[in-house]
């Protein structure tokens, strides 16, 4: 006689998405206790409007240049605009205001290409703790001041809150409708901290927390 036998109960396996962010986890949890952690750098931004309009203004104005360059070589005279540029620079003073005006725009503009080719851009993203140099990780600034804000509206007491993340401050300010402001500050301190723990920055900023006292 045979018995029935019930089929082993299948071991649930973890996705590969679970089995990703826990391996992450504790290689973060190791890096953590195992010393420095490596440099994170901001990601640099590829500036292509300021570039392409730079390309195309030079590329415009040598191009016109040098149409009228091979025009007066094949023969013909050279264009009044040119001729009036010569003169134009030839006979004004350096004193004169729209020479003086020209060079202020014009420096202003070379000091605005220099510093956006020195500075990496994107404010708005900020990088993540990763477990080694090669991987990359960055989140969005708006999202981290809404999770945070979430971690305020949990605190009781706080019946409004708005988060500000800066470059190396965050700015929380939150309305108190019972409680003690300093209670209800000290607890917000406390989510705040915790919240930025989780977001696993690469640079965490330091709190700078307002409470005020909202009754009806």
């Amino acid at each position: 006689m045979k018995r029935d036998q019930a089929p082993a109960a299948e071991t649930e396996q973890p996705s590969a998405p679970d089995e990703v962010t826990s391996r992450t986890v504790e290689q973060l949890a190791k890096q953590s206790s195992a010393g420095p952690r490596p440099t994170v750098r901001r990601p640099w931004s590829a500036r292509r409007i300021p570039a392409a309009l730079t390309a195309l203004l030079i590329g415009a104005a040598a191009g016109t240049l040098l149409f009228d360059i091979i025009r007066v070589h094949a023969g013909r005279p050279a264009s009044a605009w040119r001729t009036r540029l010569a003169d134009e620079l030839a006979t004004r003073p350096l004193d004169d205001t729209w020479i003086q005006i020209s060079a202020a725009v014009i420096g202003l503009l070379g000091l605005w290409l220099i510093v956006l080719a020195l500075t990496p851009g994107l404010r708005d993203q900020l990088p993540l703790r990763t477990p080694d140099a090669q991987t990359h990780a960055v989140l969005d600034r708006d999202a981290a001041e809404l999770l945070l804000r979430d971690a305020a509206m949990r605190v009781p007491g706080v019946s409004a809150a708005r988060i500000r993340i800066f470059r190396n401050r965050v700015g929380a300010r939150a309305d108190v409708r019972f409680r003690a402001p300093a209670d209800v500050k000290a607890d917000l301190l406390v989510a705040l901290r915790e919240e930025l723990a989780r977001l696993a920055l690469a640079r965490p900023p330091r709190l700078a927390v307002r409470v005020r006292p909202r009754r009806k």
